[in-house]
C-alpha cells in the first residue's frame, strides 16, 4: 500500500459510531480529529433482528455527517469496522449497501473475536510498555469483549453477546431500575461469563484494564461522586448500584458526572461490569481512553507499513494445515501472471482483487488436511468458520467463494454472491491450479489468456496439449463448467510458429 501521513477509522457501533483520526509519525499515531455520533443501532434491532427503519436513516444521517470529513481520504487512509449489532442483524447487507453509499468507504463487519484482537491492539498502544500480562475487558453496545494479552500480543480472545444497550433494553424497560431487574441482569451476565472464567483465571493477569465509553462513563460517575478516586473499583460499583437503586432510574439531574447521552445505557453496562468484576474476582481495573477505533487505526497502519496481520494468518493456517508450500506457490504464481494479463495497467500494489487472489491460492488447499474427497469444500468451509485475525467476515466469506469455486462444478456458485471481479479470480485460480495438477517445477507452457463480457479464452501450444492429454482433456470440460453460469470459455491450439512469433513480440 501507498505511504498516507493520517489515516482515519471508523467505528459502527452498536451504540456510538466514532471517527478517529490520526497522524503517523514514525509508526505512533497521533489524534488529530474525533467525532462520535450517538446512534443506539442495537436498540432498533427488532424482535426478528432486524434494524428498524427509524435507527437505519438516523445511521445514515450520522454516516453522511462523517463522510463530510472524510472528503478527500484516499481509500487506502481509511478502514470502516461494524461490530456486533451488524453481525446479528438479518438486514444487515442491505444496509451496509446503503451504508457505504453514503460514507464512500468500504464497511467491514469484523467477527467478535477479531473486534477483541484490535480493542486490545488499541489498549496497549495507548498503554505504557511493560512485560506484564494484561485482562483488558470492553463493554460495548451490544457485545463485551474480553483479552488477556502481553506487551502488543493477545493470548486470549473472546467475545459476548452481552452489552450496555442490549441489556438495559431488556432488564430496565423505560429506564425502571429495580432490584429485581438489576439482579436479573447480573446473572445472566455471570452465565454468559461462566464459560471463559476458567480459562482466563488459569492465563491469570498483573493487571486489568477496563476500555469503552461505557467504562469512562462509569468512572467519571465514581469519582464524581467520591465513590473512587481512580479508574473502577468494587466498593465504587456497589456504590453506585446502590444509588440507582435508590434513584430508580439513571437521572443525569440527580447522580453527578452522568451524561444525557449515556443515561439510558447505565444500568445495562453497570450490571455487566459488576459480574466481571464478581465471576473474575477483581478489586480494581484502570480505564483506558483507548478503543476498538484507536486499534482499527493501528492494524491499519500495519498494512500501510507492510505488517499486515492478514499475511501473518494467511502464513499461519498453512503451517497449521500443513499446506504444501511448493505446490501453492506455484499456483500462486501462474494465477497472479494470469490475472495481471487479464488487467494489463492496473495498479498491483494497492489491488485488493490481486491481493484476494493471492491468499486463495495459498489457502485452496487447507481441506486437504482434512481429506481428499471435496477438499475444496473443506478449505471453504474452514475459512467461512475459522478465527482468522485480521480478516473481516466480508473478507473470509469472499475466501470461501473462491476457494470453493476454485474446483468441481462451477454451477453451485450461481447464487453464491460472486461479482464480476470474483469470476475473474475464479478463472485464474482454476485454470493454474489445472495446468499445475502434476505438482512439479516442470517448465510451463507458453499462456495467453482474454476476457470479454461473455467469459476468457486461454491459447496454450498445440503441442503441449498433445503432450499433456490429462490437462487438455481436462481444460477442455471447462467450457462445459462456465457454460452451466452462462458463460464460455474457449480453448485453443496454437502452433509452434505462431507461439515463436507472440514471444518475439513480448
Amino acid at each position: 500500500m501507498a505511504r498516507h501521513d493520517t489515516l482515519a477509522a471508523v467505528d459502527l457501533g452498536s451504540n456510538s459510531f466514532h471517527l478517529e483520526i490520526g497522524r503517523v509519525v514514525e509508526r505512533q499515531i497521533y489524534p488529530l480529529d474525533a467525532v462520535r455520533e450517538v446512534v443506539r443501532l442495537g436498540a432498533g434491532l427488532t424482535a426478528d433482528k432486524r434494524i428498524d427503519r427509524a435507527t437505519q436513516a438516523r445511521a445514515l444521517e450520522s454516516l453522511a455527517k462523517l463522510a463530510e470529513r472524510l472528503r478527500g481520504f484516499p481509500r487506502q487512509a481509511v478502514r470502516a469496522v461494524g461490530t456486533n449489532a451488524l453481525r446479528v442483524a438479518k438486514n444487515a447487507p442491505q444496509f451496509l449497501r446503503e451504508a457505504r453509499q453514503v460514507l464512500g468507504f468500504p464497511i467491514e463487519v469484523i467477527s467478535g473475536r477479531e473486534e477483541a484482537r484490535l480493542i486490545y491492539l488499541g489498549v496497549a498502544h495507548a498503554l505504557p510498555v511493560t512485560a506484564q500480562r494484561r485482562l483488558v475487558v470492553d463493554v460495548g453496545g451490544g457485545s463485551t469483549e474480553f483479552i488477556v494479552g502481553t506487551g502488543l500480543e493477545p493470548q486470549l480472545t473472546e467475545s459476548l453477546y452481552m452489552g450496555c444497550v442490549s441489556y438495559s433494553l431488556k432488564y430496565f424497560p423505560d429506564g425502571r431500575i429495580d432490584k429485581g431487574g438489576m439482579r436479573a441482569a447480573e446473572l445472566a451476565a455471570r452465565q454468559e461469563l461462566a464459560g471463559i472464567v476458567r480459562a482466563y483465571r488459569a492465563a491469570g493477569w498483573d493487571e486489568a484494564v477496563a476500555s469503552s465509553g461505557t467504562a469512562r462513563s462509569i468512572e467519571n460517575i465514581l469519582r464524581e461522586n467520591g465513590f473512587a478516586a481512580d479508574g473502577l473499583t468494587r466498593d465504587g460499583l456497589e456504590k453506585l448500584r446502590s444509588l440507582l437503586l435508590k434513584s430508580e432510574r439513571a437521572d443525569p439531574g440527580r447522580i453527578a458526572g452522568l451524561r444525557a447521552n449515556r443515561a439510558p445505557v447505565l444500568p445495562g453496562g453497570l450490571a455487566i461490569l459488576s459480574a466481571v468484576f464478581d465471576e473474575l474476582a477483581l478489586d480494581n481495573m484502570k480505564v483506558s481512553a483507548a478503543a476498538l477505533r484507536h486499534g482499527v487505526l493501528y492494524d491499519l497502519l500495519g498494512r500501510v507499513e507492510h505488517r499486515d496481520m492478514r499475511e501473518a494468518t494467511v502464513a499461519q493456517f498453512m503451517r497449521r494445515y500443513h499446506v504444501d508450500a511448493a505446490q501453492a506457490e506455484r499456483v500462486r504464481s501462474l494465477a497472479l501472471t494470469i490475472h495481471d494479463a487479464l488487467t494489463p495497467g492496473a495498479e498491483r500494489e494497492d489491488d485488493a482483487d490481486r491481493l484476494m487472489l493471492e491468499w486463495s491460492a495459498r489457502l485452496a488447499e487447507i481441506g486437504l488436511s482434512i481429506a481428499h474427497a471435496q477438499y475444496h469444500k473443506h478449505s471453504a468451509y474452514v475459512l467461512s468458520n475459522a478465527d482468522m485475525p485480521g480478516f473481516s467476515r466480508m473478507e473470509q466469506a469472499r475466501l470461501a467463494r473462491i476457494v470453493l469455486a476454485h474446483r468441481g462444478k462451477l454451477g453451485k456458485m450461481q447464487d453464491a454472491g460472486l461479482d464480476g471481479a470474483d469470476w475473474k479470480l475464479v478463472f485464474a485460480l482454476r485454470t493454474a491450479s489445472l495446468i499445475l495438477r502434476s505438482r512439479s517445477d516442470a517448465k510451463l507452457p507458453f499462456l495467453r489468456v482474454a476476457a470479454d463480457a461473455g467469459g476468457f479464452a486461454i491459447d496454450l501450444p498445440q503441442s503441449w496439449l498433445d503432450e499433456s492429454p490429462l490437462s487438455a482433456a481436462a481444460l477442455e470440460a471447462e467450457a462445459d463448467h462456465w457454460k452451466s453460469v452462462g458463460m464460455k470459455l474457449q480453448l485453443s491450439g496454437l502452433s509452434d510458429k505462431k507461439v515463436s512469433v507472440l514471444q518475439q513480440v513480448r
